[in-house]
Protein backbone atom coordinates (compact mmCIF):
# COMPACT_ATOMS: atom_id res chain seq x y z
CA UNK A 1 0.00 0.00 0.00
CA UNK A 2 1.11 3.25 -0.68
CA UNK A 3 2.50 5.61 1.85
CA UNK A 4 1.02 8.32 3.70
CA UNK A 5 3.29 10.92 2.34
CA UNK A 6 2.94 9.64 -1.63
CA UNK A 7 -0.69 9.78 -1.00
CA UNK A 8 -0.20 13.44 0.79
CA UNK A 9 1.39 14.27 -1.93
CA UNK A 10 -0.96 13.28 -4.23
CA UNK A 11 -3.68 14.63 -2.59
CA UNK A 12 -2.12 18.30 -2.70
CA UNK A 13 -1.46 17.95 -6.67
CA UNK A 14 -5.29 16.55 -7.37
CA UNK A 15 -6.03 19.70 -5.20
CA UNK A 16 -3.81 22.34 -7.35
CA UNK A 17 -5.42 20.59 -10.18
CA UNK A 18 -8.56 21.25 -9.61
CA UNK A 19 -8.32 25.14 -8.66
CA UNK A 20 -6.31 25.89 -12.39
CA UNK A 21 -9.29 23.66 -14.12
CA UNK A 22 -11.70 25.76 -12.04
CA UNK A 23 -10.12 29.14 -12.19
CA UNK A 24 -9.99 28.06 -16.38
CA UNK A 25 -13.64 26.93 -16.50
CA UNK A 26 -14.90 30.65 -14.93
CA UNK A 27 -12.40 32.09 -17.97
CA UNK A 28 -13.86 29.95 -20.81
CA UNK A 29 -17.47 30.83 -19.46
CA UNK A 30 -16.94 34.46 -18.93
CA UNK A 31 -15.64 34.42 -22.56
CA UNK A 32 -18.28 32.24 -23.68
CA UNK A 33 -21.18 34.74 -22.85
CA UNK A 34 -20.05 37.35 -24.80
CA UNK A 35 -19.16 35.09 -27.97
CA UNK A 36 -22.21 33.51 -27.83
CA UNK A 37 -23.97 36.93 -28.12
CA UNK A 38 -21.83 37.36 -31.17
CA UNK A 39 -22.55 34.52 -32.94
CA UNK A 40 -26.41 34.65 -32.02
CA UNK A 41 -26.38 38.31 -33.39
CA UNK A 42 -24.34 37.48 -36.45
CA UNK A 43 -26.55 34.72 -37.24
CA UNK A 44 -29.62 36.69 -37.81
CA UNK A 45 -28.04 39.02 -39.77
CA UNK A 46 -25.97 36.09 -41.52
CA UNK A 47 -29.19 34.69 -42.75
CA UNK A 48 -30.61 37.46 -43.84
CA UNK A 49 -27.93 38.68 -46.11
CA UNK A 50 -28.37 35.25 -47.20
CA UNK A 51 -32.22 35.73 -47.80
CA UNK A 52 -31.49 39.23 -49.78
CA UNK A 53 -28.37 37.34 -51.81
CA UNK A 54 -31.33 34.51 -53.01
CA UNK A 55 -34.17 36.29 -54.35
CA UNK A 56 -32.55 39.09 -55.72
CA UNK A 57 -29.84 36.49 -57.50
CA UNK A 58 -33.29 34.40 -58.63
CA UNK A 59 -34.05 37.61 -60.61
CA UNK A 60 -30.83 38.50 -62.31
CA UNK A 61 -29.27 36.95 -65.61
CA UNK A 62 -26.94 34.76 -64.58
CA UNK A 63 -24.19 36.54 -67.12
CA UNK A 64 -24.85 40.00 -65.20
CA UNK A 65 -21.98 39.08 -62.74
CA UNK A 66 -19.37 36.93 -62.44
CA UNK A 67 -20.11 35.77 -59.00
CA UNK A 68 -23.63 34.58 -60.34
CA UNK A 69 -21.73 31.88 -62.54
CA UNK A 70 -21.91 27.95 -62.18
CA UNK A 71 -17.91 28.14 -61.97
CA UNK A 72 -15.49 26.09 -63.69
CA UNK A 73 -16.29 22.31 -63.50
CA UNK A 74 -12.88 21.55 -64.12
CA UNK A 75 -11.43 23.80 -61.05
CA UNK A 76 -10.63 22.25 -57.36
CA UNK A 77 -12.07 22.98 -54.16
CA UNK A 78 -11.78 25.46 -51.97
CA UNK A 79 -12.08 24.29 -48.40
CA UNK A 80 -11.79 27.11 -45.06
CA UNK A 81 -11.26 25.45 -42.08
CA UNK A 82 -11.83 27.76 -39.08
CA UNK A 83 -10.65 26.19 -35.06
CA UNK A 84 -8.69 27.83 -32.95
CA UNK A 85 -4.76 28.69 -31.59
CA UNK A 86 -5.62 26.64 -28.15
CA UNK A 87 -6.57 22.79 -27.37
CA UNK A 88 -8.45 21.89 -24.43
CA UNK A 89 -11.52 21.88 -25.27
CA UNK A 90 -12.38 18.56 -25.44
CA UNK A 91 -13.55 16.31 -28.34
CA UNK A 92 -14.62 19.59 -30.30
CA UNK A 93 -11.46 19.64 -32.73
CA UNK A 94 -11.03 15.89 -32.96
CA UNK A 95 -15.01 16.01 -34.58
CA UNK A 96 -14.53 18.61 -36.66
CA UNK A 97 -11.51 17.43 -38.25
CA UNK A 98 -13.09 13.54 -38.40
CA UNK A 99 -16.01 15.68 -40.18
CA UNK A 100 -13.47 17.03 -42.66
CA UNK A 101 -12.06 13.41 -43.37
CA UNK A 102 -15.70 12.63 -44.27
CA UNK A 103 -16.45 15.50 -46.27
CA UNK A 104 -13.62 16.05 -48.26
CA UNK A 105 -11.09 12.54 -48.74
CA UNK A 106 -7.74 13.04 -49.52
CA UNK A 107 -9.13 11.56 -53.35
CA UNK A 108 -10.55 14.90 -54.38
CA UNK A 109 -8.78 18.01 -55.99
CA UNK A 110 -8.63 20.89 -53.03
CA UNK A 111 -7.08 23.72 -51.62
CA UNK A 112 -7.28 24.69 -47.55
CA UNK A 113 -7.24 27.94 -46.11
CA UNK A 114 -7.12 27.65 -42.15
CA UNK A 115 -7.71 29.86 -39.25
CA UNK A 116 -6.69 28.91 -36.21
CA UNK A 117 -2.77 26.59 -35.59
CA UNK A 118 -5.29 23.42 -35.11
CA UNK A 119 -6.28 23.75 -37.98
CA UNK A 120 -3.36 24.25 -40.25
CA UNK A 121 -1.55 21.27 -38.26
CA UNK A 122 -4.29 19.00 -39.21
CA UNK A 123 -3.98 20.17 -42.81
CA UNK A 124 -0.53 19.85 -42.87
CA UNK A 125 -0.36 16.20 -41.25
CA UNK A 126 -3.01 14.77 -43.23
CA UNK A 127 -0.93 15.53 -46.70
CA UNK A 128 -3.34 18.13 -47.98
CA UNK A 129 -2.38 21.25 -49.60
CA UNK A 130 -2.52 24.31 -47.54
CA UNK A 131 -3.15 27.62 -49.65
CA UNK A 132 -2.98 30.08 -46.94
CA UNK A 133 -3.06 30.19 -42.60
CA UNK A 134 -4.41 33.27 -41.22
CA UNK A 135 -3.85 32.05 -37.37
CA UNK A 136 -1.58 34.92 -36.52
CA UNK A 137 -4.49 37.80 -37.15
CA UNK A 138 -5.98 38.78 -34.48
CA UNK A 139 -8.74 38.70 -33.42
CA UNK A 140 -9.86 36.48 -36.21
CA UNK A 141 -12.70 38.36 -37.56
CA UNK A 142 -9.21 40.70 -39.09
CA UNK A 143 -8.88 37.64 -41.96
CA UNK A 144 -12.38 38.40 -43.02
CA UNK A 145 -10.96 40.27 -46.13
CA UNK A 146 -8.03 38.51 -47.36
CA UNK A 147 -10.13 35.35 -46.96
CA UNK A 148 -12.85 36.83 -49.58
CA UNK A 149 -10.33 38.16 -51.61
CA UNK A 150 -8.45 35.33 -52.60
CA UNK A 151 -11.72 33.13 -53.13
CA UNK A 152 -13.46 35.60 -54.91
CA UNK A 153 -9.90 35.64 -57.25
CA UNK A 154 -9.91 32.14 -57.32
CA UNK A 155 -13.33 31.36 -57.89
CA UNK A 156 -13.39 33.97 -61.37
CA UNK A 157 -10.30 33.08 -62.65
CA UNK A 158 -11.56 28.89 -62.69
CA UNK A 159 -9.12 28.00 -60.27
CA UNK A 160 -11.99 27.10 -57.81
CA UNK A 161 -15.31 25.43 -58.67
CA UNK A 162 -16.49 25.63 -55.34
CA UNK A 163 -15.82 27.46 -52.03
CA UNK A 164 -16.79 25.71 -48.64
CA UNK A 165 -16.48 26.47 -45.06
CA UNK A 166 -16.30 24.15 -42.31
CA UNK A 167 -16.52 24.80 -38.66
CA UNK A 168 -17.57 24.22 -35.46
CA UNK A 169 -21.61 25.08 -35.10
CA UNK A 170 -22.61 26.75 -32.09
CA UNK A 171 -25.97 24.65 -31.00
CA UNK A 172 -26.05 25.75 -26.76
CA UNK A 173 -23.21 25.40 -24.36
CA UNK A 174 -23.22 21.56 -24.04
CA UNK A 175 -23.79 20.48 -28.15
CA UNK A 176 -21.49 21.98 -30.91
CA UNK A 177 -21.23 20.35 -34.27
CA UNK A 178 -19.51 20.02 -37.20
CA UNK A 179 -20.84 22.18 -39.98
CA UNK A 180 -20.45 23.07 -43.78
CA UNK A 181 -21.35 25.60 -45.24
CA UNK A 182 -21.36 26.40 -49.38
CA UNK A 183 -20.82 29.86 -50.20
CA UNK A 184 -20.15 29.61 -53.86
CA UNK A 185 -21.49 29.08 -56.15
CA UNK A 186 -24.29 31.13 -56.05
CA UNK A 187 -26.41 29.13 -58.66
CA UNK A 188 -29.24 27.47 -57.29
CA UNK A 189 -30.27 29.83 -55.10
CA UNK A 190 -33.68 30.96 -57.28
CA UNK A 191 -34.48 26.93 -56.25
CA UNK A 192 -35.14 27.55 -52.67
CA UNK A 193 -38.28 28.80 -51.71
CA UNK A 194 -38.72 30.06 -48.70
CA UNK A 195 -42.55 31.56 -47.64
CA UNK A 196 -41.71 34.09 -45.39
CA UNK A 197 -39.54 35.92 -47.65
CA UNK A 198 -40.71 39.35 -49.13
CA UNK A 199 -37.70 40.79 -51.08
CA UNK A 200 -38.82 39.61 -54.37
CA UNK A 201 -41.66 42.17 -53.99
CA UNK A 202 -39.86 45.30 -53.05
CA UNK A 203 -38.80 47.91 -55.09
CA UNK A 204 -35.52 47.63 -55.86
CA UNK A 205 -33.34 51.21 -56.85
CA UNK A 206 -31.40 52.04 -58.85
CA UNK A 207 -31.64 48.33 -60.11
CA UNK A 208 -31.06 44.26 -59.36
CA UNK A 209 -27.77 44.89 -60.68
CA UNK A 210 -26.33 47.47 -59.19
CA UNK A 211 -26.82 45.84 -56.03
CA UNK A 212 -26.38 42.66 -56.00
CA UNK A 213 -22.62 44.70 -57.30
CA UNK A 214 -21.97 45.34 -53.25
CA UNK A 215 -24.38 42.94 -52.43
CA UNK A 216 -22.45 39.55 -52.84
CA UNK A 217 -18.81 40.93 -51.69
CA UNK A 218 -20.63 41.63 -48.54
CA UNK A 219 -22.60 38.42 -48.60
CA UNK A 220 -19.32 36.20 -49.01
CA UNK A 221 -17.80 38.40 -46.05
CA UNK A 222 -20.74 37.98 -43.05
CA UNK A 223 -20.94 33.87 -44.23
CA UNK A 224 -17.26 33.82 -43.15
CA UNK A 225 -17.26 36.33 -40.18
CA UNK A 226 -20.63 34.12 -39.27
CA UNK A 227 -18.56 30.93 -39.11
CA UNK A 228 -15.80 32.10 -37.03
CA UNK A 229 -18.14 33.77 -34.57
CA UNK A 230 -19.97 30.16 -34.18
CA UNK A 231 -16.58 28.55 -34.08
CA UNK A 232 -15.50 31.17 -31.33
CA UNK A 233 -18.84 30.29 -29.27
CA UNK A 234 -18.17 26.30 -29.73
CA UNK A 235 -14.41 26.83 -28.72
CA UNK A 236 -15.70 28.65 -25.40
CA UNK A 237 -18.33 26.49 -24.62
CA UNK A 238 -16.14 23.16 -25.44
CA UNK A 239 -13.64 24.37 -23.44
CA UNK A 240 -16.12 25.27 -20.01
CA UNK A 241 -17.36 21.89 -19.84
CA UNK A 242 -14.22 20.28 -20.49
CA UNK A 243 -12.89 22.30 -17.54
CA UNK A 244 -15.71 21.62 -15.04
CA UNK A 245 -14.94 17.58 -16.05
CA UNK A 246 -11.76 17.58 -14.97
CA UNK A 247 -12.30 19.64 -12.05
CA UNK A 248 -14.62 17.43 -11.29
CA UNK A 249 -12.51 14.48 -12.07
CA UNK A 250 -9.97 16.13 -9.32
CA UNK A 251 -11.94 16.41 -6.85
CA UNK A 252 -13.34 12.93 -6.98
CA UNK A 253 -9.54 11.44 -7.44
CA UNK A 254 -9.24 13.51 -4.31
CA UNK A 255 -12.09 12.17 -2.65
CA UNK A 256 -10.83 8.64 -3.42
CA UNK A 257 -7.27 9.29 -2.20
CA UNK A 258 -8.63 10.86 1.08
CA UNK A 259 -10.50 7.95 2.47
CA UNK A 260 -7.11 5.74 1.11
CA UNK A 261 -5.15 8.23 3.49
CA UNK A 262 -7.69 8.07 6.12
CA UNK A 263 -7.44 3.93 6.13
CA UNK A 264 -3.72 4.45 6.27
CA UNK A 265 -3.88 6.50 8.94
CA UNK A 266 -6.53 4.51 10.80
CA UNK A 267 -4.38 0.97 10.14
CA UNK A 268 -1.63 2.45 11.39
CA UNK A 269 -2.87 3.84 14.44
CA UNK A 270 -4.72 0.24 15.19
CA UNK A 271 -0.93 -1.67 14.66
CA UNK A 272 0.16 1.24 17.48
CA UNK A 273 -2.73 0.39 19.96
CA UNK A 274 -1.95 -3.51 18.99
CA UNK A 275 1.87 -2.73 19.87
CA UNK A 276 0.95 -0.77 22.79
CA UNK A 277 -1.24 -3.45 24.46
CA UNK A 278 0.72 -6.24 23.62
CA UNK A 279 3.82 -4.75 25.28
CA UNK A 280 1.86 -4.09 28.55
CA UNK A 281 0.60 -7.34 28.46
CA UNK A 282 4.26 -8.84 28.00
CA UNK A 283 5.46 -6.79 31.27
CA UNK A 284 2.42 -8.25 33.40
Amino acid sequence: MASVKLITRRIKSSKNIAQITRAMEMVAASRMKKAQDAALRNRAYADKILQATRELSAKTEKTLHPLLSSGNPKGKSLIIVISSNKGLAGGLFSNLFREVDVLFPHNIQADYITVGKKGESFVLHSGRKLLADFSSLSPFTESVPPITKALVEGFLNGTYKDVYVVYSSFINALRQIPAKKQILPLTGFEDQKDESSHFANFTIEPDVETVLESLLPHYLENQIRAAIYDAEASEHSARMVAMKNATDAALDLMDELTLIYNKIRQEKITYEIADTVTARMALE
